[in-house]
């Protein structure tokens, strides 16, 4: 495989599920580590993607502000969010997570809409600190430099502690029978906590993650209230998750 082929698959997946690992985008290219390290890295000095330890994320994840140039699938993105928003009502209670798909929720909120909002994630915190009606509530402790939430013992004490009407949830990956995963086991304890602080739990996902899994399991599919996608609800890609008894958006 040439090397214009692999950058172009590297930077696929980097897009698509924000971070990844070495390891795995040598599995998928059949070619060592070392060639695809080599490889994350002349990316990274092109400026495409980031460069971490045992991997590489996407500019749009690690850049996550209002400005930000680099997200993947922006306009199916705002699609979910306005779908997301139109679960909320005067007076709602609400957990967001991190992610480019949940900024763009927050951008998309009404300043008007009186809302009580907790939050993990630096990035939607100061974008609803705009909305007049909205009162923050930000989850302290450990902040991850590279998702940009807050995370560790702390933040799970206090998600303990606290029963919204509903949690706006990202994702890795998807899939039907397998549920919501991630590689990231730390990311995955938090996820647990924040399904276990609301009464609905919305995914909010592009349709590219439909049918991809990873390590770690955050949850069944069937603990999932409302999954948004940017495709019509009756689309033949959703059918699967018709038969899981929940709600499509």
């Amino acid at each position: 495989m040439l090397k214009e082929e692999r950058h172009k698959i590297i930077l696929n997946e980097v897009a698509l599920h924000n971070r990844v690992l070495l390891t795995d985008i040598a599995e998928i290219l059949e070619v060592s580590i070392d060639t695809v390290r080599r490889d994350v890295k002349e990316l990274d000095t092109e400026g495409r993607l980031r460069k971490v330890h045992g991997g590489a994320i996407s500019l749009g994840f690690v850049n996550v502000t209002s400005q930000n140039q680099h997200v993947y699938a922006l306009e199916e993105k705002r699609m979910i969010a306005k779908k997301a928003v139109s679960l909320l009502k005067n007076g709602s209670v609400i957990l967001m997570d991190g992610g480019t798909t949940c900024l763009e929720m927050a951008k998309a909120i009404p300043s008007d809409l009186q809302l009580t909002c907790f939050t993990l994630s630096l990035p939607v915190a100061m974008e609803l600190l705009e909305k007049a009606g909205t009162q923050v509530i930000f989850v302290g402790g450990q902040v991850s430099k590279e998702a940009q939430i807050t995370v560790g013992a702390h933040v799970m004490h206090h998600l303990s502690e606290i029963n919204v009407d509903y949690s706006f949830i990202g994702t890795g990956y998807v899939d039907p029978n397998f549920g919501l995963t991630e590689f990231d086991w730390e990311i995955v304890q938090i996820k647990k906590a924040v399904l276990a602080a609301s009464r609905n739990t919305v995914l909010l996902s592009i349709s590219e993650k439909i049918n991809s899994q990873h390590r770690y399991k955050t949850c069944d599919i069937s603990a999932i209230s409302t999954m948004v996608t940017e495709l019509a609800p009756t689309d033949p890609k959703l059918d699967l998750f018709r038969t899981k008894n929940i709600e499509l958006l």
